[in-house]
């Protein structure tokens, strides 16, 4: 019969289908009975359909042939695998027909209803059908509460109505699969403790119950009990690929030996030939900062899908790899793979780091293309990326390029804009809600911290209408944002106004606020109460410390720091490495260099360099500073000006200058410290020429106006190689008062002169 069924030819139309299938039954002048026969072996026969369009086949022939030959029974079964046939098919419409024309109904028919609803979101309907089901004397069975625990739509209170009937009806502890459903529903929603209770309960237990709550303490971030769980499953049941995808998922950088275990386990088992487990390995190592065994767990992978060449291509991206990144995007295409949103989002951010817009404009026109650009994920993407490069022209294009916009779009629009124009972004907030949008816990900081006084007086009470005051990202760039508009009471009183404990980021924001105040003992007070203070409390408390001159306790804190195993960042660094420089403590910042280059090596960025070439140069050791700048990949404006500066003060004042013009031959622009640090050179050696060609240009080649530290050194120059009369005349034309530093800088060079002067009268 389903070799009959097959043969029939593909039409669009069930009147067509009805009389396609009559003549075929003609032409091969099969009997009644034999249409019967083949009708009821069909119905005996527990093998699924296979294609669509073998079920609208058979349900023709059942249409036209079944009330005669039929038993009720019979005609249920029949019409119960077509219906699943659809639903499963995504023909939810016609499914949704046969179960209307159905004249005799059992509790399958609901099921599959119910399902295919809950499957496609329309929880509404799937509602009524169980109401409906309820009235028509049919008991929902397991399947019927799962199905409906296991739509997305399904809010918190509905499904606790669903268990009360559960419990009620004993399903939970007749079968698992109510119970899954219903553990795994609670986990959705953020509910992982009535999860766990429910898994406690229920007295039958299969590997898909005990994998739903592995995921339950995977997310919860529990990787003691995930282990403890898979010994369970490991015993009872046996693992699955599943199973390691939960518990690799939850092994973070800090859990990196357990991971190893699990990976040994993972080859053991054979499991490492499947591309979802190769994945999160993957993942699990760049999460460590390791790119390198990412890369080898990438190679070692024998069917790498899209998920494995974007894993692997976020990993370098956000470990500092943005070159390697678009290698191997580049490898990806190559190898016929289609990108999608995730590769393109990644892409774009290496782009990004790498300041390279030539490159991410060649890859939106690769989006464009493929009509990528439509996409939220996408669009937000290039937005995000245009934003970086302060081109809010595009990133205006882009946003209007969104079909259908959502709330992830119209923030990334705000912050887009906010780094350029803080009052157009609250407008933009204004035109979100207007819209239909409002703006949530991501929307308020981006605007927040770039506001005025005025701006954040109307940001405010909108956080409070909106209920988001209390949002802890929301509360600390309000208090932020007070802070630096110099509102320093408002912060403090909207501190003091919560009425919840004082979390971890409002203690490093109020902490923040006494150091920007000078309050640096009332920061070491603050903390001292705290039980677990984070990386940034630590920054915070090391920066008061030496901000307060109290350099020994720097140190001290910081290895207290190492020995509660909370680790360093850039930052931590950074604070050690300007106490190594106001000590002038050439031994102490070369054990720090050592240090971080023996462990924490990934937080040599740029950021950091700046600093040792800083440190090294005002410490004495001007081979050092220069070594330590060219091992410098991304050198900035700042290490350039940190080598002229250090050059200067090593009484190299040619090799600084030499040095300032290949810093503008890289394409930076030399910005007000930069002129700062070479006319210091000149001073330092007496470079009176040079040093006043550079001065007079700052003006007309660089569109700066000199400021009164230029002025200053400058003057200083003049006056101490005695140029008084030049001195004076500059004195004299400048566009604003001089300052105590200016006179007393000139009058040191009047001072000077007339000592020699006296000197050649003795003499």
């Amino acid at each position: 019969m389903r070799k009959f069924a097959l043969s029939f030819p593909q039409i669009s139309s069930q009147s067509v289908l009805v009389s396609t299938i009559a003549s075929s039954c003609h032409s091969l002048n099969l009997s009644s009975s034999s249409q019967a026969q083949m009708l009821q072996s069909h119905c005996c026969c527990p093998q699924k359909i296979a294609t669509v369009d073998e079920a609208k086949a058979l349900h023709g022939l059942s249409i036209t042939f079944d009330s005669a030959f039929l038993l009720d029974r019979d005609r249920v079964f029949l019409h119960n695998k077509i219906m699943s046939k659809y639903a499963y098919s995504g023909e939810t419409p016609m499914a949704r027909k046969l179960f209307d024309n159905m004249c005799v109904r059992n509790g399958v028919s609901y099921n599959i209803m119910i399902s295919c609803y809950s499957h496609d979101g329309l929880l509404k309907e799937a509602l009524k059908l169980f109401c409906e089901m309820r009235k028509g004397d049919f008991k929902p069975s397991q399947f019927t509460f799962g199905g409906l625990l296991s739509c997305d739509c399904l809010d918190m209170l509905s499904g606790e109505v669903l268990h009360g009937l559960i419990e009620k009806s004993g399903v939970l502890y007749l079968d698992v699969c109510a119970g899954t459903a219903l553990l795994t529903m609670y986990a959705r929603n953020g509910f992982s403790d009535k999860a766990i209770a429910v898994f406690e309960t229920m007295p039958r237990k299969n590997l898909v119950t005990c994998n739903a709550v592995l995921s339950v303490f995977a997310q919860m971030g529990f990787l003691q009990d995930c282990v403890f769980m898979l010994s369970h499953i490991m015993s009872s049941f046996g693992v699955s690929e599943v199973t390691f995808v939960n518990i690799i998922s939850t092994v973070d950088k800090h859990d990196l030996q357990i991971g190893y275990q699990i990976h040994g386990l993972v080859k053991k088992m054979g499991f490492d030939g499947m591309a979802s487990v190769s994945n999160c390995l993957i993942n699990m190592y760049g999460k460590e900062g390791d790119a390198s065994l990412a890369e080898k767990m990438f190679d070692d992978t024998p069917f790498k899908d899209i998920v494995s060449w974007n894993t692997l291509i976020g990993v370098l991206a956000c470990n500092g790899m943005p070159n390697k990144a678009l290698e191997l995007f580049l490898d990806m295409c190559a190898n016929g793979l289609s990108p999608n949103e995730t590769t393109i989002g990644s892409v774009l951010k290496s782009c990004s780091r790498m300041q390279t817009s030539c490159t991410g404009e060649c890859i939106h026109a690769m989006i464009i293309k493929k009509k990528l650009d439509l996409e939220v994920y996408t669009g937000s993407a290039l937005i995000n990326f245009y934003a970086s490069f302060d081109k809010v022209e595009e990133v205006q294009a882009c946003f209007d390029a969104i079909t259908h916009k959502s709330l992830v779009s119209w923030n990334s629009l705000i912050a887009g804009y906010s780094n350029r124009d803080s009052s157009f972004s609250l407008k933009l907030i204004q035109e979100m809600i207007h819209s239909g949008f409002y703006p949530n816990e991501y929307s308020f900081p981006v605007v927040i911290k770039s506001s005025t006084e005025t701006e954040l007086l109307q940001l405010h009470p909108l956080a409070i209408k909106t209920g988001y005051n209390t949002n802890a990202y929301v509360s600390s760039s309000l208090m932020v944002s007070y802070a630096r508009n110099n509102l320093v009471s408002d912060a403090l009183n909207l501190l003091s106004c919560s009425q919840y404990e004082l979390s971890i980021v409002s203690s490093n924001i109020l902490a923040w606020i006494y150091n920007r105040t000078g309050q640096f003992e009332k920061t070491q007070e603050l903390y001292a109460g705290m039980e677990n203070p984070d990386t940034v409390s630590w920054n915070i408390l090391i920066a008061a410390c030496s901000r307060n001159g109290d350099y020994k306790e720097t140190f001290e804190l910081f290895q207290h720091m190492l020995r509660s195993e909370i680790p360093p960042d850039n930052y931590t660094f950074v604070s050690l490495f300007s106490v190594c420089t106001r000590l002038c403590n050439l031994s102490l910042g070369s054990c720090l260099h050592g240090l971080i280059l023996k462990t924490c090596f990934n937080l040599c960025d740029t950021f950091v360099y700046n600093m040792i070439i800083d440190m090294y140069g005002k410490c004495g050791s001007i081979n050092s500073c220069r070594k330590i700048f060219n091992e410098t990949k991304d050198k900035n404006i700042i290490s350039w000006t940190a080598l002229v500066s250090a050059l200067g003060l090593h009484g190299r004042a040619n090799e600084a200058l030499e040095t300032f013009k290949e810093m503008e031959t890289s394409g930076l622009k030399p910005d007000r410290v930069s002129f700062l640090a070479v006319l210091s050179a000149c001073r330092h050696n007496g470079l009176v020429e040079e040093g006043m060609n550079l001065f007079n240009q700052i003006k007309p080649q660089y569109g700066m106006e000199p400021d009164i530290n230029h002025y200053v050194v400058v003057v200083d120059l003049l006056a101490r190689y005695g140029h008084i009369k030049e001195a004076e005349k500059l004195i004299l034309g400048m566009p604003f008062a001089p300052n105590a530093l200016i006179w007393r800088s000139f009058l040191n060079g009047c001072k000077q002169r007339s000592s020699h002067a006296h000197r050649l009268t003795q003499l």
